[in-house]
C-alpha cells in the first residue's frame, strides 16, 4: 500500500462468502455462505489482503441456519450456544429474523430477495459503517447498491463490483420503511426520471439498484474486461440501457476495469480427492486415462481410453449457455466420429436436461451420451476425465470452466465472448501456444467447427499433444488463481486511495 496510508482499513460488503483466514476469528473458517463465484472471490480476495497487511473487514448477513448446518458435524450441542455470542472484531454479521431460517443465500421471491438486500444494507449503514470507520468500501452487486451512494455522501472512496448484470427496483419509500435514512443520500440514487424532489419522488419514482451502484460509486468493475467493453458498445440486447449508460460514462471516465473471477482452490488435480487418479502437468496422460475408463464404466459408456471425451460443465440454459447449438448438431457430431466413439457428459441441470436425454434415448446413443444431473463429485470426475469441455455461450460476464478445465487438461471448446475471450487463446500446436478452441459466428456451424478443429488435434501424435497439454496445464495453474485475482484488487484500491473524491 502506499506510504500515505500503509495499513488502510478495508470493508469488503457481500451477500455471499465461504472460508475466511484463521486470523480473522474462531469461526472463519466455518461462515460459508455461497450460491456463485462471489464467494469464493470474496474470501480470496481478504486473504490475499491480509497477506499484504490490509485492516481488512467483512459485512455478511447472518444466515443462521446455514452456519449452523455447517459447524454442527463439529460443534457439540452445547458449544453451538456461541454462534449468539460472535466475538470476532472482523466478521460483522447482520443479526436479524430475516436471514436466520434461510437455508439458501438468496429466496426464490424477488420482493423477499429486495427485502433481505435492505435488511443487509441498513445494519451496515446504521450500525457496521460507524463501527468499522472504513478507509475504503468494496461493494458487491445489487444487494449492496445503497451503500455506495451514502459512502459518497460520506466521503468514503468505494469500489462497486458487478458479477451479475441482474437487477431490482425499488422505492424511497420501501426503503425507508426497512429502518434506512435514505433522504440524507437519495440524490446519489439512479431513478426511471429525473426525480423533482425527495417527496415528489418517495412512492412514484423507482429506483433502479443496480444503476444505483455503478452511478454512486467512485470506481467500478466487472468480472471479465472483454464483457465491460461489450456493454459500453451496447453489443448485449438484454443489458438495461440505464446499466449501459452509467458504465460507459465510468468507463470513459476511467473509473471501470474488467477483472477476473478465479476458480475455487478445490479445482486441483493434484489434490482433488473426488477424482479417481490425481495428477499433475507431469503425469497427466496415464492418469487421465485411468480416470477416463472409470467414468466410461461408471456411466455405462463404451469403454475406451482412447475415445475423445466432451464435457458439457454449465447449466442447461439455450438463453445463455448454448444448449441449442449442440441439440442440432449432437447427432451429427456423434456420426461424424462414430468410429473414434466420440462421446460427451453432461453434467448439468436446466431445461434441456430432458431434450438431451430424449436425443440419446431415441436414437440409441445412451453408451456414447450419458446426461447427468449436476453432482459436485461427478463435475470433479468430469473435468479429470475429459478431454475437451463445450462452453458455446452467446455471453459470458467471466465464466470459470473454461479456467478450470485447462487445470485438468480438458480444452475448451467455446464461443469467443466476454471472459472466455480474456481466458482462451485458439490453439497452435506448431507454435506451442494457445488453450482451446474458439468459434466467433455464434451458431451451430460455428460450434461445428470449433468440435472438428478439437478433434484435428486430438488427432496429432499422442506424444505432441502430451507436451501441449503439460504446457497449457502449467500456464492455467499459473494465471487462474486467486492470487493474481487479488492482486489486481490491491492495485485498484491502491489507486482509489491515492485519488480525490468528489463528494458532491
Amino acid at each position: 500500500m502506499t506510504a500515505k496510508m500503509r495499513n488502510p482499513r478495508i470493508l469488503i460488503v457481500t451477500p455471499e462468502v465461504t472460508y475466511l483466514p484463521d486470523r480473522m476469528g474462531s469461526l472463519a473458517n466455518t461462515l460459508t455462505a455461497k450460491a456463485g463465484g462471489l464467494a469464493d472471490v470474496s474470501a480470496a480476495l481478504v486473504s490475499a489482503l491480509f497477506e499484504q497487511g490490509a485492516d481488512v473487514h467483512v459485512a455478511l448477513p447472518d444466515y443462521r441456519s446455514i452456519f449452523s448446518d455447517r459447524l454442527a458435524p463439529f460443534l457439540k450441542k452445547e458449544q453451538r450456544a456461541i454462534l449468539d455470542v460472535m466475538p470476532e472484531e472482523r466478521i460483522h454479521l447482520v443479526e436479524d429474523s430475516s436471514f436466520f431460517y434461510l437455508n439458501r443465500i438468496y429466496s426464490g421471491d424477488g420482493f423477499e430477495n429486495t427485502k433481505l438486500a435492505l435488511t443487509f444494507q441498513r445494519d451496515v449503514l446504521n450500525y457496521i459503517l460507524p463501527r468499522v470507520n472504513p478507509d475504503l468500501i468494496h461493494c458487491n452487486d445489487w444487494m449492496t447498491a445503497l451503500v455506495p451512494a451514502a459512502a459518497r455522501e460520506r466521503g468514503i472512496p468505494c469500489l462497486f463490483t458487478i458479477h451479475n448484470i441482474h437487477t431490482v427496483k425499488c422505492y424511497l419509500a420501501h426503503i425507508e420503511d426497512r429502518g434506512i435514512d435514505v433522504a440524507s443520500f437519495w440524490k446519489h440514487l439512479y431513478f426511471e426520471r429525473p426525480p423533482v424532489d425527495y417527496g415528489e419522488s418517495w412512492n412514484t419514482n423507482l429506483i433502479d439498484l443496480l444503476t444505483s451502484g455503478i452511478f454512486a460509486a467512485h470506481f467500478v468493475n466487472t468480472v471479465s474486461d472483454t464483457f465491460l467493453k461489450e456493454i459500453v458498445e451496447g453489443r448485449h440486447d438484454f443489458v438495461e440501457p440505464s446499466i449501459q449508460s452509467e458504465l460507459s460514462q465510468k468507463y470513459h471516465a476511467g473509473c471501470a476495469t474488467g477483472i477476473l473471477n478465479s476458480p475455487d482452490p478445490a479445482f486441483d488435480p493434484r489434490t482433488d480427492r473426488m477424482i479417481h487418479q490425481c495428477y499433475g502437468p507431469d503425469n497427466h496422460a496415464a492418469a487421465k486415462r485411468q480416470n477416463k475408463r472409470f467414468l466410461q464404466a461408471s456411466l455405462g459408456l463404451i469403454e475406451d481410453e482412447n475415445a475423445p471425451l466432451f464435457f458439457w460443465p454449465s447449466r442447461l440454459d439455450p438463453i445463455q449457455k448454448g444448449c441449442q447449438l449442440l441439440s442440432d448438431i449432437l447427432y451429427a457430431a456423434i456420426s461424424e466420429y462414430w468410429e473414434a466413439h466420440l462421446q460427451i457428459i453432461f453434467v448439468a441441470d436446466g431445461q434441456y436436461h430432458k431434450h438431451f436425454r430424449d436425443i440419446a434415448r431415441f436414437h440409441g446413443y445412451e453408451n456414447r451420451i450419458a446426461v447427468c444431473h449436476f453432482d459436485e463429485h461427478l463435475e470433479h470426475m468430469a473435468y479429470g476425465a475429459s478431454d475437451f469441455i463445450l462452453m458455446p455461450s452467446r455471453f459470458e460476464p467471466c465464466g470459470l470452466p473454461q479456467m478450470i478445465a485447462p487445470i485438468y487438461g480438458s480444452l475448451p471448446v467455446a464461443h469467443d465472448t466476454g471472459g472466455i475471450h480474456d481466458t482462451v487463446v485458439h490453439m497452435n500446436a506448431a507454435e506451442n501456444k494457445g488453450n482451446g478452441f474458439l468459434f466467433e459466428t455464434y451458431d451451430a456451424g460455428g460450434l461445428f467447427w470449433a468440435i472438428r478443429e478439437a478433434m484435428r488435434f486430438y488427432s496429432l501424435a499422442p506424444e505432441i499433444r502430451e507436451i501441449q497439454i503439460r504446457r497449457v496445464m502449467k500456464e492455467a495453474i499459473e494465471t487462474f488463481n486467486y492470487d493474481v485475482t487479488a492482486r489486481q484488487y490491491i492495485d485498484l484500491y491502491e489507486k482509489m486511495l491515492d485519488r480525490p473524491l468528489i463528494t458532491g
